[in-house]
């Protein structure tokens, strides 16, 4: 399971909501079964609904992953 603390703490050269949604998708891709949303992303530009953006990123991930 991914955390989404744990995915932030540990790339802090993630500066963007935008950025954070491309490493939440390489989750996906890695084999991460489930992303648990412990905190909310503190970026200018997270969205108003961003549990449904990052869960689609994941989503895309685990769909397309190899």
């Amino acid at each position: 399971m991914a955390k989404l603390s744990e995915l932030i703490i540990s790339n802090p050269e993630v500066r963007s909501f935008t950025e954070l949604e491309r490493l939440v998708e390489h989750a996906g891709e890695s084999g991460e079964m489930f992303l648990e949303f412990d905190l909310k992303p503190d970026y200018r530009d997270t969205p108003r609904k961003w549990e449904w953006a990052l869960e689609a990123a994941f989503t895309r991930g685990t769909t397309y992953g190899g």
